[in-house]
């Protein structure tokens, strides 16, 4: 390949037939008056020929789904490299989209909790355990040795209802006893319990001898009891002990499981892991009553109410007068005067039905009324774009009081490495995160260093890229979409770096360079030039 890039007679726009060498390996910057051709040069010239030449190496049938580009104004293009446009631009505004998913550092970190995590229990705060069942055979034989234990199979966990179907059914398969609520209850024909209380209910499996004769029959029931109650058992001693044992993830004292640990419990872009209150964004909308009421000396008629306006003759006007001459009120009446329960029935609706006698002596009846509140956030919710933008004027963005932000159900709580679950992880800036990830590999077991060997790897590249260009003050919950057009391209920029190319030519629109010291902290100055070739 040539050293150089060479351009002859490039006339795209505003270039007057121009001809130069560009070398490789260097980083080159283009600098010139607005409206010099300077973007002219660098994008619709160099950038255009490098994508069009990549795509007439598709065949005949591919190109015609990617459409025809148009060869630029130029007379020859020589020692061209695979060409790479990094504009400043916002990476997403889709909210979903955050500083860690788009760097994909948040998918490795999700993998990492789901293969090394402690899952600890939410009741006692101790390590949950799982067990084969060779391992829970062995276990029982052990520390029950010579001792009375009866085997159950948890079937019903603090729920309501009779469940005469299911005593029915488990007396047609041969079992006589249940524990239910904590005694021991031998099961008949029809027996049935109070359907409004709630109930615990395990079937009695066994009650046997741990002895070294009685092995194969306590596999037996083991066996039995787990299938029975879907991976879980439980056992009581002669003092009514009891110890829960599972091949799922379970808290061996309160008996509290967790599901297994999987990548998309930690993601809130999955049904799995998204917190239900927010979906996923970890912010919630909710209505600003200054903003529905800004004047509270006005009435309704003059226009109190901001998405209602000033008085018209249409329904919601009739209802809204309904429910004032109800409560002793007019139209007319100042906002400030009218009752906290009146209001609120104005803001939030009710499902009472008013009569009121009419001037007519006809009753007028209002049977039920939705709300101003209720409509507008129900318009949010449901309406197009437009309808949207104008629900969102009386409403406020606020951080999900359930997820604190964090965006995922309550579980990924109680997933835990070095004492700290991913909400924690994700907030640190990319300085302490850095530490955190540098320091993993002593806070985690042998075989737990085995596993996450690779991860704990390619998340320390990723985060050093980032902070290579000057990114460590972001933390990864940060959504993109709030991202400046400078750090978005510095972002995209660490991706391409992160991708190890070689041979590559980067053309980077206005980028900020000139990195100095600073705290120890590798920092880069606002000095914004214009296109610059980094081949």
């Amino acid at each position: 390949m040539s050293d150089f890039i060479k351009i002859e007679g490039a006339r795209t726009h505003n270039l007057k037939n121009i001809s130069l060498e560009i070398p490789h390996e260097k980083l080159v910057v283009i600098t010139g008056l607005s409206g010099s051709g300077k973007s002219s040069l660098a994008f619709d010239t160099i950038f255009a020929e490098g994508q069009r030449r990549y795509l007439e190496t598709y065949n005949a049938y591919a190109r015609q789904f990617v459409g025809q580009l148009t060869k630029p104004d130029v007379d020859h293009i020589s020692g061209l490299s695979p060409v790479i446009a990094i504009e400043q631009k916002t990476v997403s505004k889709n909210p979903r989209s955050t500083v860690g998913t788009i760097t994909e550092i948040y998918d490795f970190l999700r993998l990492l909790f789901a293969r090394v995590a402690t899952p600890i229990s939410s009741a006692t705060g101790l390590p949950m355990v799982s067990y084969t069942e060779k391992e829970i055979l062995t276990l029982v034989s052990e520390e029950y040795k010579n001792q009375i234990i009866t085997i159950t199979a948890p079937l019903v966990k603090s729920r309501k209802g009779h469940y005469r179907e299911l005593f029915d059914q488990l007396i047609k398969q041969g079992f006589t006893k249940v524990y239910i609520d904590g005694e021991i209850v031998n099961l008949t024909v029809g027996y049935r319990l109070d359907r409004y209380k709630t109930h615990d209910i395990s079937l009695v499996v066994d009650r046997i001898t741990i002895k070294e004769n009685n092995k194969p029959r306590l596999k037996q029931s083991l066996s039995l009891a787990l299938k029975k109650g879907k991976g879980e058992i439980q056992l009581f001693n002669t003092e009514n002990e009891s110890r829960n044992l599972s091949k799922l993830l379970m808290c061996p004292k309160s008996g509290v499981s967790l599901p297994a640990a999987e990548p998309n419990l930690f993601s809130f872009n999955s049904p799995k892991g998204a917190c239900p209150q927010c979906n996923g964004l970890g912010y919630t909308h909710e209505l600003e009553i200054d903003k529905i009421i800004p004047n509270k000396k006005k009435s309704i008629k003059s226009g109190g109410i901001e998405p209602l306006g000033s008085m018209e003759n249409n329904w919601t006007f009739k209802q809204i007068d309904l429910l004032l001459k109800h409560h002793n009120f007019e139209l007319n009446t100042s906002i400030e005067r009218i009752t906290e329960e009146c209001l609120n029935e104005i803001l939030y609706g009710t499902t009472k039905l008013i009569k009121i006698l009419g001037d007519n002596g006809v009753h007028q009846v209002l049977n039920g009324y939705e709300g101003i509140g209720n409509f507008i956030l129900r318009h949010h919710k449901e309406g197009g774009n437009k309808i949207k933008r104008w629900a969102s004027g009386f409403m406020d963005k606020k951080k999900c009081n359930q997820c604190n932000g964090a965006r995922l159900k309550d579980h990924h709580l109680w997933y835990q490495i070095d004492k700290k679950h991913i909400g924690d992880i994700v907030q640190m800036d990319i300085i302490n995160l850095e530490k955190w990830v540098h320091t993993l590999n002593q806070k985690l077991s042998n075989q737990q260093n085995i596993i996450a060997k690779d991860l704990i790897k390619e998340l320390s590249n990723r985060i050093g890229f980032l902070m290579n260009v000057g990114l460590e003050y972001l933390h990864l919950n940060l959504p993109a979409a709030t991202l400046s057009g400078g750090e978005a391209q510095r972002i995209r920029l660490a991706s391409q770096i992160g991708s190890e190319l070689t041979g590559v030519l980067y053309i980077l629109d206005e980028p900020s360079i000139g990195l100095h010291q600073r705290d120890n902290h590798r920092l880069i100055e606002p000095q914004y030039m214009d296109p610059v070739f980094c081949i």
